[in-house]
């Protein structure tokens, strides 16, 4: 009585919609150079949103003014990137012999990082690759890369992609590669096959290094910071802070609380070549900072990431 009739030949248009292989996945992000990479769901971080607000009310974000802007974007992917399925996060590793340390008596210390090619151009790079890479099995695959230069709530999208967790540093800490290392992602159009996890078991413990390796205590027991403290906001950022800090011998960056990390002692240095350093700092005292020229500073660290502060703001 009740029953539908099929015609025998009926015809569904069903579409089915690709799903990428997350091995493969992981195979082009190693090729192209990457150690690290995860897969997540596009997930709305209401807490995060809430934090940050907080956060900026304090007054910790001081002269990042910008972290006050699209912070509903922050806090959820989707809305930056329309249809987005699937968040690719890739992490890389840049720890050199200047991540170890400078000794007690070097007063023009560079964070190491600095010390090699931008990395926003070099990860950007890599993610095209890794797309192009994608895009030749899956012809409709759809997406945008980011590193470091969008309201992306990168930190926490690495989170639950599997990368590691966040440090009382307010970093990203992988049990193999410690924090030093870079995050880039992909905000793809496709659904995964399966996705990764965040990982279980592992964490900071009691470990307080970093917290008690900062100069000017800018690390909260929220696992944020306080940038009116932190060197690294003071001595990169263009706008300034009133507040007077110790800068502790550091000119551009700065790595004390990472330096002190047990897993980023016994982490192994970088392996990407696109991250060896373009010069040594150990090598530059004071006054050979003080007596370079804008020539020589843009031969020695034009294609860095320090022109972002200027020679003028280093000598300073």
């Amino acid at each position: 009585k009740n029953k539908v009739f099929i015609p025998k030949y009926a015809i569904f248009d069903i579409k089915i919609e690709p799903l990428l292989d997350l091995d493969h996945i992981k195979r082009i992000a190693k090729q192209v150079g990457f150690d690290l990479c995860g897969v997540a769901r596009p997930h709305r971080f209401d807490d995060d949103k809430e934090f940050l607000r907080g956060w900026i009310d304090e007054g910790c974000a001081s002269s990042l003014a910008y972290l006050s802007r699209n912070i509903e974007k922050r806090s959820d992917v989707t809305l930056l990137v329309e249809g987005a399925k699937s968040v690719i996060v890739c992490g890389v590793a840049y720890k050199n012999e200047i991540s170890e340390g400078y000794s007690q008596d070097h007063r023009t210390k560079v964070a190491s990082y600095a010390c090699t090619t931008d990395y926003h151009t070099t990860i950007k790079a890599m993610l095209g690759d890794m797309f192009n890479h994608l895009k030749a099995n899956y012809p409709t695959l759809k997406g945008r890369a980011f590193t470091d230069s969008a309201p992306v709530a990168e930190k926490s999208l690495a989170v639950r992609a599997g990368l590691g967790w966040i440090g009382r540093n307010s970093l990203v800490v992988n049990p193999r590669y410690g924090s030093m290392f870079h995050l880039g992602e992909l905000v793809i159009s496709d659904k995964v096959d399966s996705y990764d996890e965040p990982l279980v078991g592992v964490g900071c413990g009691s470990c307080r290094r970093c917290v008690d390796a900062c100069p000017n205590g800018a690390i909260r027991d929220d696992r944020s910071i306080d940038t009116r403290l932190c060197i690294s906001c003071r001595t990169i950022e263009r706008e300034g802070c009133d507040t007077p800090i110790e800068l502790d011998g550091w000119i551009y960056g700065c790595d004390a609380c990472q330096s002190v990390c047990p897993f980023n002692c016994h982490a192994s240095e970088h392996s990407n070549s696109a991250f060896d350093p373009l010069f040594d700092p150990t090598k530059l005292d004071a006054r050979a900072w003080l007596q370079m020229t804008e020539e020589e500073f843009q031969s020695l660290a034009g294609t860095t990431t320090m022109p972002r502060a200027g020679l003028a703001r280093i000598k300073a």
